[in-house]
Order: C-alpha cells, then sequence, then structure tokens
C-alpha cells in the first residue's frame, strides 16, 4: 500500500477548512486498505483532469484487495464527480462503501442496468417503413372490430333497456350532420351537375344523341354520385367534427369522467353519432342529388335547349326505382361507416393537441378513401342491376 500511498494528491488547499468554494478534489490513503474521498468532486474542480483522478482511482483499486472507500469527507458531488469515480472502480460499486444519503442518488443513475437493443434481421428503410404502416393498419382494424362488437352488444343493451338511449344526443346529432350540412352540399352538387351535364351534352350533341343525357345523368346522379359526393362531404366535414369533439374529450379527461361514473362510451357517444348518420345522409344524399340534377336540366337546358319539363318527365321512364334504393342503400352504409371512423380516431386520441390533430386528419383521410372502396365494390356487385 505504500506504491499506492504515494498516489495521493497534495494536501488540500489553504483555505478549505474554512468553507471556501475551491476545495481541491483529494484522493488519500488511510491505512493499507481504505481510501478517503474528499474535497469538490465537480464539473468545475475536475475540469480538465478527469482522466487523472480516474487513473489515480483505477490505481488504488488495482493496488489493495477488497479497499474500503470513505465519501462521508465530501464537500460536494454531482454528476462529473461521480461518473469519474464510478469509471475508476471499473463501472462496479465497490463491495466495501461508505457514503452519504445524498450519494446514493448520484450513483443510482450507474447503477440502473442498460438494456442493449435487441439485434434483429436488419430491412431495408423501404421494407421497414412498409412493416410499420402494415402493423399500425394491423392495430386500427384490431381495434376498429372490437368498437363494433361494442357497438352491437349495446345495441342489444338498449334495445332491452330503452330508457338507455340518448334520443337528444341523436336528435343533435341528425342536425348538425344533416340539417346544417344542406347549404354546402346544395351549391357543391348544383355546380357538379351543372359541370357533367354541359361535358356530357358537348359530347352527345356530337353525335345527335341529345336524348340520351337524360339516361346518364339520371342513372350516374341517383345511383352513383349523389351518394358518394354527399358522402365524402360529409366525411370532411361532419366526420372531423365528430373527432374533434371525442378528442377534446379525451384531452379534457371527459371520457375518463364517464368511466368513473359507469357510463359506457358507446352507449353515450358512439351509438347516437352511429345512428343519426345512418338516418341523415340518405337524406342529404337524396338533397344532393336532385340539386345535382337541377344543375344538370340547367346545362342542358342551355347547351341542347331541351324543356326542363320534358327532362323531368321522361326520368322516371329511364331510370329504375332499383337505383334509386340502391344509392339509398350506399348511403346508409356510408353513414354509419363514416360515424364509426369517426369515433374510433376519436377515441384513440392521446392527451395532447399534437395527437388530437393527427386524429382528426386520419380519420377525415380513412373514411374518404373507405368509401370510395366500398362505392367501388357495390359498383361491380351490382354492375347488372337496374341497367
Amino acid at each position: 500500500m505504500s506504491d499506492a500511498s504515494s498516489m495521493s494528491l497534495p494536501e488540500p488547499a489553504e483555505g478549505w477548512q474554512d468553507g471556501s468554494p475551491d476545495a481541491e478534489p483529494q484522493l488519500l490513503a488511510s491505512g493499507e486498505r481504505e481510501w478517503r474521498v474528499s474535497g469538490d468532486w465537480t464539473l468545475l474542480a475536475l475540469r480538465g483532469r478527469y482522466d487523472e483522478f480516474r487513473q489515480r482511482v483505477a490505481g488504488a483499486v488495482a493496488a489493495g484487495s477488497d479497499p474500503l472507500w470513505d465519501l462521508r469527507g465530501v464537500r460536494r458531488l454531482d454528476t462529473a464527480g461521480a461518473l469519474t469515480l464510478w469509471q475508476g472502480w471499473g463501472r462496479k460499486a465497490p463491495a466495501r462503501l461508505l457514503w452519504l444519503p445524498e450519494h446514493v442518488t448520484l450513483f443510482a443513475q450507474f447503477l440502473q442496468p442498460v438494456a442493449l437493443p435487441k439485434r434483429g434481421p436488419r430491412l431495408g428503410p423501404g421494407l421497414a417503413f412498409a412493416e410499420a404502416q402494415l402493423m399500425a393498419f394491423a392495430r386500427h382494424a384490431v381495434d376498429l372490430v372490437a368498437l363494433t362488437g361494442r357497438l352491437l352488444l349495446d345495441v342489444v343493451l338498449v334495445l332491452r333497456h330503452p330508457s338507455l338511449i340518448g334520443w337528444r344526443e341523436i336528435s343533435a346529432n341528425v342536425y348538425r350532420t344533416g340539417a346544417q350540412a344542406l347549404p354546402i352540399t346544395a351549391l357543391v352538387g348544383f355546380l357538379v351537375g351543372l359541370t357533367l351535364s354541359y361535358l356530357i351534352s358537348r359530347q352527345l350533341k356530337t353525335y345527335g344523341a341529345d336524348i340520351f343525357v337524360i339516361n346518364i345523368l339520371g342513372l350516374a346522379v341517383l345511383r352513383e354520385l349523389g351518394p358518394l359526393l354527399a358522402a365524402i362531404i360529409v366525411a370532411g366535414r361532419s366526420g372531423s367534427a365528430m373527432t374533434a369533439q371525442i378528442g377534446v374529450m379525451r384531452v379534457t379527461q371527459e371520457l375518463d369522467a364517464l368511466s368513473v361514473m359507469g357510463i359506457s362510451h358507446t352507449v353515450r357517444l358512439v351509438l347516437p353519432k352511429v345512428l343519426a348518420l345512418a338516418i341523415s345522409l340518405p337524406l342529404v344524399a337524396l338533397w344532393t342529388s336532385a340539386l345535382m340534377l337541377l344543375g344538370g336540366i340547367a346545362a342542358a337546358s342551355a347547351q341542347l335547349k331541351l324543356d326542363p319539363v320534358q327532362f323531368l318527365h321522361l326520368l322516371p321512364g329511364v331510370v329504375e326505382p332499383v337505383n334509386l334504393w340502391l344509392g339509398w342503400i350506399k348511403s346508409v352504409l356510408f353513414g354509419g361507416l363514416i360515424a364509426l371512423l369517426a369515433c374510433h380516431f376519436g377515441l384513440r386520441v392521446k392527451p395532447n393537441t399534437e395527437s388530437l390533430g393527427q386524429s382528426v386528419t386520419q380519420s377525415v383521410v380513412t373514411a374518404i378513401t373507405l368509401v370510395i372502396v366500398v362505392d367501388a365494390i357495390f359498383a361491380v356487385l351490382f354492375s347488372n342491376v337496374g341497367i
């Protein structure tokens, strides 16, 4: 231990005992198997000398067998000083150690086991992105199926106990998603019908088949474009509002309050929105289709000199009623799907504003995409019906 003793630092600087802030870090041998650490072991006191003290501590560890380390004389100790001692000890706590209670917190961060990342087969950037997207889609699909199952169970519950049905909530949602959507759907529907009829009329006029504008416009509007356009507008307008409403309830912890009171989220929030939109969207789709036909009549009258009365008289004869019923069935399905997706993304919102914005965006994009996909499926399955 004589060699180890020679490694001790000079005596403390003058003035350390009287509490001056510039105390030298000290490493002194006390006996053959004891080392005393004193002074300031801080970032400022050790600046430029970390390697020196680390080597001295390591040399003290190597010089004696299981020495005792006494840190009770340390005046100030911060993370830099604790790390210097820890690295000198070989990144493990000595078997014999005396320290102060406030030292425990500093060394505890080094005692935590570091979880090494698991090395698996590495994928390329493209495959890694595709894997992440696929896993996210699978999680959404599982959660959506679970929400649908919970909703079906709650439907059975409210049928047994009609007093649980939120009639006021359903009425309010019908008004917000239906009546308040009439102006924007009327404007868009009229302009789309006007444009579509104008383009069709130009082509039919070339071949002298002016009268067939009624067939094409009536079939396209009542069967496809009316319900699809209404669903897209409602998904962007009302679907986003539903997601934002439920998301804000998550941020303000209102959903947690409902859970504490034993009120089901699906009975109180999801079911009224799904029923309301399934009721209001077919009416909005019929309104949109009527305005599209009105725009088409205006364009056909101006372009082909077609009498509006003749247009309305011939329309029921060239478009079978099954097309109207098919459009209504699709609208009911679109309404329920949009509301279900809006509630799904709303319930997944985390209690922060960033998650709220992301969920609203995902809700609108997903709803519009699925509406178009479902419409395409209906077009293929019923391609020979009513045509």
